[in-house]
């Protein structure tokens, strides 16, 4: 069998990169409002209040550092768990844009979802025969406990019932048991979270706590993108 090696091919390396990350992105399933916002993004321009200014510049330090020693954190099983009792304080968008530079600049597998997509998406797979049920949800939960780094946003929103607290007590413990890394966003600290001390316990050993400004930046920020002014002339 005769072998040309003189016949050059090109290198389809990036391709296969960029399918990789295309890959890495269809998982992430990070919200379409959250997908291109960066770290560098997250200021603290939207707080009115100076003392807030000085909260959030504290998590924005504790990101920083968590990214800068990566492989330490991930090693230790380490998250962050982002709370604040006022809604729209921007837990959201900051857990998003670390979501996306985990993606994005250190190439890592995220998954993003809310609490309530996630308990709704175990419900839905009730819907389908019993054995096929089970098998779906089996791959859903294992999807949710072996993903390198999971985002629950807006945890304890949902209704604290019984199914709901055993559904999450298997993704928790089984991410504990395995030191793989979770991101929270809650407006509960853990003290008024309503899941039971096995689900607490672990997050708080696993967990860097951070608390947002109690200031909702939500209502500035639509301000400023629906500012007709702004948008006609360029003006602020």
């Amino acid at each position: 069998m005769f072998v040309d090696y003189n016949t050059v091919k090109e290198c389809d390396c990036g391709l296969l990169e960029k399918e990789r990350q295309g890959s890495k992105l269809r998982f992430a399933a990070i919200p379409d409002t959250y997908k291109g916002i960066t770290l560098k993004e997250i200021t603290t321009k939207h707080y009115k209040d100076q003392a807030n200014k000085e909260i959030f510049k504290s998590v924005a330090k504790l990101v920083k550092w968590y990214l800068e020693n990566l492989y330490e954190n991930i090693e230790k099983g380490k998250g962050i768990y982002f709370w604040s009792n006022t809604k729209g304080s921007g837990k959201t968008m900051l857990a998003a844009a670390l979501a996306n530079e985990l993606v994005n600049e250190h190439h890592r597998y995220v998954k993003f979802a809310t609490s309530l997509d996630i308990l709704d998406e175990i419900r839905a797979t009730y819907d389908r025969k019993d054995r096929e049920s089970e098998d779906n949800e089996s791959k859903l939960l294992k999807d949710l406990v072996t993903s390198e780094f999971l985002v629950i946003d807006d945890f304890g929103t949902e209704r604290a019932t019984d199914w709901a607290g055993e559904k999450f007590y298997q993704i928790v413990n089984k991410r504990y048991i395995n030191k793989k890394v979770t991101f929270y966003t809650s407006n509960y600290d853990l003290q008024t979270l309503k899941y039971d001390d096995r689900i607490t316990n672990r997050i708080k050993e696993r967990s860097f706590i951070a608390h947002f400004p109690e200031e909702s930046v939500r209502e500035v920020i639509a301000r400023l993108e629906n500012n007709f002014e702004r948008i006609a002339y360029g003006t602020d």
